[in-house]
Order: C-alpha cells, then sequence, then structure tokens
C-alpha cells in the first residue's frame, strides 16, 4: 500500500514538475499560455485522427474516384501517405522546437519571420474555414438518409448547419471537452471502420484483389495516368489532420516529445484504417461500369445497403455521422487556436477581441464563433453551385496544401542558413533530405490539384481551383502591403536562423 502511494506521489511530482517546465519553455518562447493542459496523449493523437477522419475521407469522394480511375485508384491512398508522412516528419522537428498554440503560422513565423508567416497564417486559415465546410456539407446527405429526410440541397445545408451547431457547442465546453470527445470520435470511428469493413470483406466481397489493376475502362481511351491523378484527390484529402495535433501545443503536457509522435500516429493509424475501408467498398462494388458510367452515383449507400440492410444502415450512418461530427469538432479547434495566435501577436484586426479568453472554461470564444459563422455562410452560399462537394473539397485542399508547402519551404530555407532543430523530435542527418522531399511532393500534389481537366467546359471553371488559389493568395499579399498587419507584432520571428555576434557582423 505504501509502495502505491509513493508511486503516486512520484507520479504527482513529475507531472507537476512537467507542467513547470511546460511553462518555463513557453515563457523562454515569449509567451504565457492561458490554456490548461488538460489534453492526454491519447486525446491529441485522438484529435489529429478525427480530423484526418478515415471515414470522412474515403466516403466524400470514393464515389467520385471510383468513377474517374476505377479500382486501382486506392493505389494514391499509398503514394500520398508516404508524401505527407514526409511532410509531418518535418513539423515534428518544427513543433519539437516550438510547441505553440496555432500551428502553421507561429511556425513559419519563427522559421522565416512576421510577412511569411502571415500570409502563411492567411492562406491555412481560409482553407480551413472552407474544409470545415465541406465537412459539415459532407456529413448532409448520410444525415438526411439517417433521419429519413428527403435527399436535396435544403435538406443537406440544414444538417451541415446542424453539424456546426453541436461542433461549436462542445468545442465551448473546453480542452477537456475537446478531449474527451475526440477520444469518443476516434474509438467510434475506428470500430465502425474495422466492423464494417471486416463485415464487407467478410460478407459483401465480389471481386478478388486482381481488380485493384484493373481499371475497368474507366480512362474512356484517355490516358489512365491521368485518370489516376485526378482521381487521387481522394488521398490527397485523406492525409492532413496530423497539423491539428500541434495546433493545440499549449494544452498537451510535455508537448515536444508527444506531439511529434502524435503526428506519426495519425499517418499511421488513419492511413491504415483509410486503406481497410476503401479496399473493403471497393471490393463490395458490385458493378464498377455501373459506378463509372453514373448509373450508381452513390456507390458508399448502394454497398451499405446491400450489406446491412435498412436497420443495419442506420447504425452505420449513425457511426458515419459521429465521425463527420467529431472530424468538424476538431478542425474548429484547430481553426480557433490559429485564429487566437493570430490575435495575440496583434496581426489581425480587433486583436483584443479575438485572443480574449473565457475565464472559466479556458478558451477563445470569439476566435470559435468566427470558425462556426464563416464556414456555416460557405454553407450556405453552396446552394449556387452544382457540384458544391468536389468544389469545396477541391478549394480547402488546395489551400491546406499552401498552407502546408509554405512551411515546409520555410523549414528548408531556415535549414540552408543554418538553423538546427534543437527540440526533443529531431532528423538528425536525414533532416534535409527529408525536407526536400516533403517539398517536391507538396509542389507535385499541388499542381495536380490545380490541372485543367475538362477542355469541354468554360474556361473559368476548368480552371477554377487555380484561381481560388491566386485569388486567396492575391488577396493576402494585397492586405498584407496595404494594411501592414505585421507592423503591430513585437512577438519573436525568424529566431530559428542563428545570428551573427556583434562581433562577427563587424569582420572581428
Amino acid at each position: 500500500m505504501a509502495e502505491r502511494v509513493s508511486r503516486r506521489e512520484s507520479f504527482a511530482d513529475e507531472k507537476a514538475q512537467s507542467g513547470l517546465d511546460d511553462a518555463a519553455q513557453l515563457e523562454a518562447l515569449g509567451y504565457r499560455s492561458e490554456f490548461r493542459r488538460e489534453m492526454s496523449p491519447w486525446a491529441n493523437f485522438s484529435l489529429g485522427f478525427t480530423y484526418l477522419s478515415p471515414v470522412v475521407g474515403i466516403y466524400t469522394l470514393f464515389g467520385f474516384a471510383l468513377a474517374t480511375a476505377g479500382p486501382p485508384m486506392i493505389w494514391s491512398l499509398l503514394v500520398v501517405g508516404l508524401g505527407q508522412l514526409m511532410v509531418a516528419l518535418v513539423f515534428g522537428e518544427v513543433v519539437s522546437q516550438y510547441p505553440l498554440a496555432g500551428g502553421v503560422y507561429p511556425w513559419a513565423r519563427r522559421l522565416w519571420g512576421r510577412r511569411w508567416a502571415w500570409l502563411t497564417g492567411w492562406v491555412y486559415i481560409t482553407a480551413l474555414l472552407v474544409t470545415i465546410a465541406s465537412v459539415a456539407y459532407g456529413s448532409g446527405p448520410y444525415a438526411s438518409m439517417l433521419f429519413g429526410l428527403e435527399s436535396g440541397t435544403g435538406n443537406t445545408i440544414l444538417c451541415a448547419l446542424v453539424v456546426l451547431l453541436v461542433a461549436t457547442a462542445i468545442n465551448l465546453g473546453g480542452t477537456r471537452m475537446l478531449g474527451l470527445a475526440a477520444i469518443i470520435g476516434f474509438a467510434t470511428e475506428i470500430a465502425g471502420a474495422l466492423v464494417v469493413g471486416g463485415w464487407l470483406l467478410l460478407s459483401e466481397r465480389h471481386h478478388g484483389l486482381g481488380v485493384l489493376f484493373d481499371d475497368f475502362g474507366s480512362a474512356g481511351g484517355g490516358s489512365y495516368l491521368t485518370a489516376f491523378l485526378a482521381a487521387g484527390l481522394i488521398g490527397i484529402f485523406q492525409y492532413y489532420g496530423f497539423e491539428a495535433c500541434g495546433d493545440v501545443a499549449e494544452e498537451v503536457p510535455n508537448p515536444t516529445r508527444r506531439i511529434p509522435k502524435a503526428m506519426r500516429m495519425t499517418i499511421y493509424v488513419g492511413g491504415f484504417a483509410a486503406t481497410f475501408v476503401c479496399l473493403a467498398l471497393v471490393l463490395a462494388v458490385p458493378d464498377f461500369g455501373a459506378v463509372i458510367s453514373g448509373e450508381d452515383a452513390d456507390p458508399v449507400s448502394t454497398v451499405l445497403g446491400a450489406a446491412f440492410g435498412s436497420a443495419g444502415s442506420k447504425v452505420v450512418l449513425l457511426v458515419v455521422l459521429v465521425s463527420f461530427l467529431s472530424c468538424a469538432l476538431s478542425l474548429q479547434a484547430a481553426a480557433s487556436r490559429l485564429i487566437y495566435s493570430y490575435a495575440r501577436d496583434r496581426m489581425l484586426p480587433a486583436s483584443g477581441t479575438f485572443s480574449r479568453f473565457s475565464t472559466r472554461l479556458h478558451v477563445p470564444p470569439y476566435a470559435l464563433l468566427v470558425a462556426a459563422v464563416l464556414p456555416g455562410l460557405v454553407v450556405l452560399a453552396s446552394r449556387l453551385s452544382e457540384n458544391a462537394t468536389e468544389r469545396i473539397v477541391s478549394f480547402a485542399v488546395l489551400g491546406i496544401y499552401l498552407g502546408f508547402q509554405m512551411v515546409v519551404l520555410a523549414a528548408l530555407r531556415a535549414r540552408v542558413k543554418g538553423w538546427v532543430p534543437s527540440g526533443r523530435f529531431t532528423l538528425g542527418r536525414w533532416g534535409l533530405p527529408v525536407n526536400v522531399v516533403a517539398l517536391l511532393y507538396g509542389v507535385a500534389a499541388i499542381l495536380n490539384l490545380v490541372w485543367p481537366r475538362t477542355p469541354e467546359a468554360p474556361w473559368y471553371d476548368n480552371y477554377l481551383t487555380a484561381l481560388s488559389g491566386v485569388l486567396v493568395v492575391g488577396a493576402g499579399l494585397v492586405l498584407l502591403v496595404t494594411t501592414r498587419p505585421y507592423g503591430r507584432s513585437a512577438a519573436p520571428a525568424g529566431d530559428a536562423i542563428p545570428q551573427p555576434s556583434p562581433g562577427k557582423a563587424d569582420g572581428t
């Protein structure tokens, strides 16, 4: 008994010491956090997993990818997974040295400087808010089916707004509630993925593994590589979310060790679950020709209905809806921390408002409100588009990838100028080659996203994704030059790169 009490006291002492170390490290970086470090390592990983959300990623774009490139589209999950793992490793080194709330914005700030950080954050927050809208909108058809509503744009928008409302309410509950919701979301989603995928493989498998190498004429006589790259949107949309582990760095004890590990685990576990679900769905589709021709426009519903019947499908749909909800609340949490981080550094109009904290819940309520209202407006605007899901997803993914690669580029520039990662997680001599591969992959993925593939469409429609990226970056540059938001900020910036001593600067 005495030994058990001693161990408990030792653990408490260790936890208290870790808290002191975390606070001291944060103070050394120039900040004093108002967040509570109540997010466990398990909750931090769950936050990244539910943001990545295998069910959301696969169910949202499975029909599009299968119709575009046939069963071999599944290989894009492996290609993209490896590329994004390189990005996650770079991010792991950065967050280990700079465990600050807000993710890509403070990382870009310390690696490069205020102007680059402001533009990086602008691109990323715009994409993040649209991503929240895309997840909420994507939940609409499944919510309609679950509750027996008529499928249509109006009900889809209504369901999406309800998802946003519920996610906001949970986020306003504070760090502990967010962590608990993330764990519940992870447990529900991983169980659902394994149970649904396993059942489909055991009872509804119509094909052998050979179909994974047969395009079933999906290219329509053209280049299959072109079709495969287009279908690769399912993989590109799937593999981000790991950065959310770092967005809440000031809410995790011992973040310099735990967050890089949580990022990698998000890629490993999320990638396995996504590939497993995708494989089970592919092998359970009864007629690939019907999907490719457009006759079966929703193969996911077709497969689930045949496998589980009316009652069983309701249970599966409930799991899917929980996955969409947990993904939306994780995205909201990440967006609110980024807005707060911006405002804390006085880089936004009304910074005093957006950096304000609830003294009871220790969350930034006004930043959370922005992460609810703006996605809601995007959802409402979706009524103007006939292909809202693909358009919203393409725009959101491009912005996320641009934000990622701005950090990867900043890290590479800093390395060349002498930065040596000094956190508790480093890649050592592998850091530079991994950084280069991560940048090359990201640039290739961005080119794939913006490549025009519908020559028969009006030019503005064919180049819509590229135009959206130009518009966001261009608007950010205009604001950067005209309003000079970085000029109000005195927080540390660009300090990752070693500065010459006064003696060396004088040539002595």
